[in-house]
């Protein structure tokens, strides 16, 4: 499996794979195995690239079968739901550090093809991420739908992301969670190789 910073050429598969996944075009019997809550167009896909290189992906076969996206609070702005968390930032505390757009980013959407799930794949490509996303930021940020329980299990017990508050938004509930990037959770990573 290869890991990798994705590209323009890779916007087809990322797309593909968030179609699948995400809450409004996945098929109903997918939707207990997890989903993407934020909908994208492949020209955001295209910014988030161009401007913040936030797009992680890992590639088996030549086929996207995970991604993980980060990027800037600035980055992600535009939308509603993160302008809110954004505003809240000064009320949020993770290990003594009162939270702003200068110590954090925002981890998130992830995707993981039901295919691979269970592999490791997530804790690799996270850790992968985080290496990146660690150069410029202390402490990731993230929410989760509080009915999307297989997220909320794969990243509080398999990553160990921390919950630090919980917050309503235009009529779903959500946790937020919080880590520390220097620390990383898988073991034997091989970026930008073949395993």
């Amino acid at each position: 499996m290869q890991l990798k910073i994705a590209d323009f050429h890779d916007i087809d598969g990322i797309f593909a794979l968030h179609s699948k996944y995400q809450i409004d075009t996945i098929l109903e019997e997918d939707k207990k195995d997890g989903f993407v809550t934020t909908a994208f167009s492949k020209e955001q896909l295209s910014d988030i690239i161009e401007k913040e290189q936030g797009i992680f992906v890992a590639i088996e076969e030549g086929e996207i079968v995970a991604y993980v996206m980060s990027a800037s609070w600035q980055y992600w702005s535009p939308w509603p739901i993160f302008a809110v968390m954004m505003e809240d930032l000064p009320h949020l505390i993770f290990q003594s550090q009162t939270l702003s757009v200068h110590n954090s980013y925002q981890y998130g959407p992830v995707c993981v093809d039901k295919r691979v799930r269970g592999s490791g794949v997530l804790e690799k490509l996270f850790d992968f991420a985080l290496e990146r996303m660690q150069q410029k930021y202390p402490i990731l940020v993230t929410f989760i739908n509080k009915i999307n329980h297989r997220s909320y299990e794969a990243h509080t017990r398999k990553i160990g992301l921390k919950v630090i508050a919980e917050f309503a938004f235009n009529g779903n509930a959500y946790y937020e969670l919080a880590f520390d990037t220097s620390k990383r959770v898988g073991k034997g990573v091989d970026n930008d190789t073949t395993e």
